[in-house]
């Protein structure tokens, strides 16, 4: 189904959310042309009764798109480094979103290619979340996008459903708190999922939510 997202498809709860981003396809603009992946995983974040939720402490400058509506990209710079990008869920005032963890290249292959020309394998070259930023071209700059709007430079575009019986579930990646919370969603036998690593006291790249 080619078409985009319409806002009120993605005003669910986050959990709701992960599952149905699962095939779906992110397409982002750049100078050089346009990138779309097929996303894989993801990881839901709720608000005031989720610890590892940017929203969970309240709302700030920084995480105020948290807040809604749903449809917007949310997108952080951690470490000095790293760009995450996360799809804003649920109804307005309702914090919550679903970060973009790993995708498969379904457009402009060519250019992934030479923007990452040392990677091989196709299971490698989006796989984590600053890794999807850095292959879409995606940082700062569209924090805030509107991922429905077909003007829009980074877009959600409906893809070939998952079937359930590929969707797997467990706990996020990287986070200190809320560890053993099952909300990161994957599509079974892709090759971009992430390797699965327990949160702690060493440094990680902070989720959002």
């Amino acid at each position: 189904m080619d078409r985009l997202f319409r806002r009120e498809e993605l005003a669910l709860d986050p959990v709701d959310l992960g599952h149905l981003l699962l095939g779906a396809v992110l397409e982002a603009d750049a100078p050089d042309g346009t990138v779309g992946v097929r996303l894989v995983e993801v990881e839901a974040y709720r608000g005031f009764d989720d610890p590892a939720s940017h929203s969970f402490r309240g709302k700030t400058p920084r995480n105020a798109l948290m807040w809604g509506p749903a449809g917007y990209l949310y997108v952080y710079f951690v470490y000095g480094m790293h760009f995450c990008a996360n799809v804003i869920s649920g109804e307005e005032d309702e914090p919550g979103g679903v970060l973009l963890r790993a995708g498969e290249v379904v457009q402009g292959a060519d250019l992934v290619r030479a923007r990452r020309p040392n990677v091989r394998g196709n299971g490698e070259i989006a796989k984590g979340p600053a890794i999807l930023t850095s292959v879409l071209r995606v940082d700062l700059t569209q924090n805030g996008v509107d991922l429905t709007d077909p003007s829009s430079p980074v877009r959600l575009r409906v893809g070939e459903r998952v079937p359930p019986a590929r969707v797997r579930s467990g706990p996020r990646v990287g986070v200190a708190t809320g560890i053993d919370t099952p909300w990161r969603f994957w599509v079974d036998g892709s090759p971009a999922v992430s390797a699965y690593r327990r949160g702690g006291k060493r440094r990680q790249v902070r989720p959002a939510g």
